[in-house]
């Protein structure tokens, strides 16, 4: 049987647009964002509406980017640049603001040609490329300070202090509980997959936040009222972890190739997955607090790291997958998303022998056999090491 309140999440996701549309005519303006180091609780707490922007999979919208930006640019990059030249997404035609962090320096370019050529209203958060450094700390903490005046006249009100301490309150909550989703989803016979806690993670981007909050709550409750009693599954399984490029909604090439070749994703460190709710503790309600908790977390590839002994990606990247028990990493990367490309070789190295798998891909299906025929060796292979090493 089903869990209920993923219906629910559902049905609210899809009456959002409509709902968006009625808190507009009543006043409230829409803030789309891209990036990684967007702070939405100040957004939030300015009683502005966040929405995270951007979709993937669709190779038609990438075409249609490709008239405004260099092919060479990812994947994901010039469908979003499409989805704004179309103006049918139900999110992207009700933006009253777009925010871009410069994070990924292609989303960067991306600020750039939406203000330019389609005539939306943008706000851009720098963030320093040496970001362990005191210096960089300073640079990120003035440059939150700056957004947040931006905004501040954007909004047409001040940031109150106890306004911005519930919008944290709310936030660490959310990200506690998807952290617990995380961990259940990855149990033997859970009773709900990595796809399904994707899935959910997607559509709270969009949902009003404490409503979101709410039905994670509810969802949790009803995920343990239905954990199995007893010991797991003694079947065989290649218990595999995402890595790399972001997977972002509607982007579901590898997922469906994995899950039909008998894989089970257990887990990722994506940007657009869990990496974004990892290690952000906000320890006051300043903006120069906020700044400091977005840059101490889990750094995105995209931020270069030269000492591979103290890089906090790749730390994190080997305790989830020691974590979530996980028996191989397929390392996932998109066309022209060079940051991660250009990592895939050191991390292969920093991971040793776990068991590695590089993807490289694009939004078309002209890859789809070939992909295939990888990542069916590759759980073949695994199952086959697991098999050996139960008859030892």
């Amino acid at each position: 049987m089903g869990l209920k309140t993923l219906d629910k999440i559902t049905a609210a996701l899809e009456s959002r647009p409509a709902e968006l549309e009625q808190l507009r005519k009543q006043g409230k303006k829409i803030v789309g964002w891209l990036a990684y180091n967007i702070p939405e609780e100040i957004i939030y707490a300015l009683g502005l509406i966040p929405i995270r922007i951007g979709q993937g999979g669709d190779g038609r919208l990438v075409e249609v980017g490709a008239r405004h930006i260099s092919t060479k640019n990812c994947v994901f990059v010039r469908q979003a640049l499409g989805q704004f030249a179309e103006k049918t997404d139900p999110y992207i035609k009700q933006l009253d603001l777009v925010a871009i962090d410069a994070t990924c320096i292609q989303l960067y370019r991306l600020e750039e040609l939406i203000n330019f050529y389609f005539d939306y209203k943008t706000i851009v958060l720098g963030v320093p490329r040496n970001f362990a450094t005191t210096e960089g700390h300073e640079y990120f903490r003035k440059e939150v300070e700056f957004f947040t005046k931006k905004l501040e006249l954007f909004a047409g009100t001040a940031l109150e202090q106890s306004r911005l301490e519930e919008a944290i309150s709310i936030y660490d909550n959310i990200r506690e509980a998807i952290k617990t989703l995380y961990r259940y989803q990855s149990l033997d016979n859970a009773p709900l997959s990595w796809r399904q806690v994707s899935s959910v993670i997607n559509a709270g981007y969009n949902l009003d936040r404490l409503t979101y909050l709410e039905l994670l709550q509810e969802l949790i409750k009803e995920i343990e009222k239905n954990l199995s009693a007893g010991t797991g599954s003694r079947e065989i399984e290649a218990r595999i972890f995402l890595s790399g490029s972001l997977i972002p909604p509607g982007d579901t090439k590898l997922i469906d190739i994995i899950e039909q070749l008998g894989g089970r994703i257990v887990g990722d460190d994506l940007w657009s997955g869990l990496n974004f709710f990892l290690n952000l503790n906000i320890q006051e309600p300043t903006p120069y607090s906020v700044a400091d908790a977005y840059l101490d977390r889990v750094p995105h590839g995209s931020l270069p790291y030269l000492d591979l002994e103290s890089d906090g990606r790749l730390a994190n990247l080997k305790h989830q997958i020691k974590e979530f028990n996980a028996d191989g990493v397929v390392y996932h990367t998109l066309r022209y998303c060079d940051a991660f490309t250009f990592k895939a070789g050191e991390t292969k190295d920093v991971l040793g022998n776990v068991p590695f798998l590089e993807i490289h891909t694009e939004y078309s299906g002209s890859d789809f056999e070939a992909i295939r025929t990888r990542v069916e060796a590759f759980i073949e292979m695994i199952k086959s090491k697991k098999e050996i090493a139960e008859l030892v």
